[in-house]
């Protein structure tokens, strides 16, 4: 049977604690909460060299390399709390993905490919437009709109009058998208006219019209010259 992979948040540790500099194997080995054996098999094993992304993990959806760690944890009999501890994932996470991708009549209750296929479906899924399905949000985005703030202003401003309220979040991205994006129900369709800029439609950044684009200011043509 596959072996299950190390305790990552164990190994991030000590790799942690190695490069903040006057480290010991010691002290290596108790910020990673392991024997001072397993510490110098660890460093053995990566050659000296630290094999991980320091950083917590971040998001939401889980990566290949973790779902191919799930599966071969389910198929030794771990419980969702030992993967969870073992993926530095929450046990809630882990729960849902079992209970989401159980394979019927199948020995194994987990695949991790077709975990990931369906992952993938779901993300090119439409989704309706955040400000479509939160009426408190559209209704201040779009008030904020008609006295002339930029969506920038908006998206930052938010976290200023709702700090506790995550619902009460939204990308000046999302903004855009929904004034210009039209047939989604998010924002009324003339509130282009509120922007800055007056456009029904949103120009590329970098971009000048085909006109303009190659020539030199007030060129003078050789005919005209003297």
């Amino acid at each position: 049977m596959p072996r299950p992979m190390v305790w990552v948040p164990g190994r991030r540790a000590l790799w942690r604690a190695m490069r903040a500099g006057d480290w010991t194997i010691e002290s290596a080995a108790a910020a990673g909460g392991v024997s001072k054996a397993c510490a110098c098999r660890w460093l053995a094993e990566a050659g000296g060299v630290c094999p991980l992304i320091l950083g917590e993990p971040t998001g939401r959806r889980l990566s290949v390399h973790e779902r191919d760690d799930i599966a071969v944890r389910r198929a030794a009999s771990e419980g969702a709390r030992q993967i969870a501890r073992a993926l530095g994932r929450s046990p809630s996470t882990i729960s849902r993905r079992l209970a989401r991708n159980r394979a019927a009549r199948h020995p194994h209750p987990y695949r991790a490919h077709l975990a990931q296929a369906k992952a993938d479906e779901r993300a090119r899924r439409p989704k309706a437009a955040k400000l479509a399905t939160n009426p408190a949000l559209r209704a201040y985005v779009e008030a904020k709109l008609r006295q002339g703030w930029s969506p920038q202003q908006i998206a930052r401003r938010l976290r200023t009058d709702f700090p506790d309220d995550e619902s009460m979040r939204i990308s000046y991205e999302a903004i855009y998208q929904s004034v210009f994006v039209q047939g989604r129900g998010a924002l009324r369709k003339d509130l282009h006219t509120c922007l800055r800029t007056g456009r029904a439609a949103r120009r590329p950044r970098g971009r000048r019209p085909t006109a303009q684009r190659g020539q030199i200011p007030d060129m003078v043509l050789i005919s005209d010259r003297p």
